[in-house]
């Protein structure tokens, strides 16, 4: 091994090889508690007096050794060699998983969840860290919580908490399908559960989506209306109505001024009249800008002005 001089630093430690080194020291001893275990169970069994015990212990030594030399980093896949092991020999103590209880599921598929908890066909309940099936389940962007139960000897509960889809978030060309606390769950498709959810477009959108969804959701009037709300400058909100109209919401006291274009809307039409401009961003007042069209007939026509007769 080569020397460290006094000015070298020590080897860093990145957040995947700690989490892969915390894994594999869990695992560890995880292996060490199910061993004694499984020695102890077969201490007075049948099987211990027909030879299996020994077997057994010389199987659990390997599996041991192994696991030693992947820490060494001599055998970079000796962790699933020992895990495979170690499965094995729980399996013949009947710790095999033979039942497995999924709840909650609907976007995730039960392949999914089983492959992300790291359950295999030939998994065993005793070397299962339900722990860390519950951390890998709650790293998917469907899966708000997780739980993971074992009931031994042979059966393992596995209940999760989808986040259901809020609204549709819109930045550089691209919709994602976000969760109330703003989450990108999955790219937006023609799911039907889809179609009907609110837009939302822009920098810092996803993070205040719950404030406009549930503001617009008071006036409903105004909210059948919008085609999408606008994120400015992540400061306010500019809503983009589906006949082209654009209300410029004010920074503080959006609800009320809701309420105030609901009111506007109700008894002067507002948003069916024709102007491309709604401005409420002044609390004392409420602006509107013409279309050209509207602006150019409401100009007097110089031929329509006729020198009055003298009298």
């Amino acid at each position: 091994m080569a020397d460290q001089g006094r000015g070298s630093r020590p080897a860093r430690t990145t957040a995947p090889q700690a989490a892969a080194e915390g894994g594999r020291t869990r695992f560890a001893n995880r292996a060490i508690i199910g061993g004694k275990r499984l020695l102890v169970g077969f201490a007075g069994s049948r099987a211990a007096s027909c030879g299996a015990g020994t077997w057994l212990v010389a199987a659990l030594f390997a599996a041991t050794g192994a696991y030693g030399l992947q820490v060494g980093g001599h055998m970079p896949q000796a962790v699933e060699t020992v895990r495979d092991m170690a499965d094995s020999v729980a399996n013949i103590a009947g710790f095999k998983i033979r039942t497995v209880n999924l709840a909650g599921q609907n976007h995730v598929s039960p392949g999914d969840i089983l492959a992300t908890a790291g359950v295999k066909p030939t998994s065993s309940l005793l070397t299962l860290d339900a722990e860390e099936a519950r951390t890998r389940l709650e790293q998917l962007a469907w899966i708000k919580r997780a739980t993971v139960q074992k009931l031994y000897p042979d059966r393992l509960d596995i209940q999760v908490v989808e986040r259901e889809g809020f609204a549709l978030w819109q930045k550089d060309g691209k919709i994602n399908v976000i969760a109330r606390d703003g989450t990108v769950i999955a790219p937006y498709s023609d799911d039907a559960r889809y179609i009907r959810l609110p837009i939302v477009v822009g920098e810092g959108a996803q993070n205040h989506v719950t404030e406009i969804v549930e503001a617009l959701g008071l006036v409903p009037g105004v909210r059948d209306k919008v085609r999408a709300a606008i994120r400015v400058a992540d400061r306010r909100w500019t809503l983009k109505m589906r006949n082209g109209i654009d209300v410029r919401l004010p920074e503080t006291g959006m609800p009320e001024a809701l309420q105030e274009l609901a009111v506007l809307d109700r008894d002067k039409q507002l948003l069916t009249r024709d102007v491309t401009i709604i401005d409420l961003r002044l609390a004392d007042r409420v602006s509107v800008r013409l279309s050209d069209a509207a602006y150019e007939a409401r100009q007097p026509d110089p031929k329509a002005k006729k020198k009055a007769p003298n009298t």
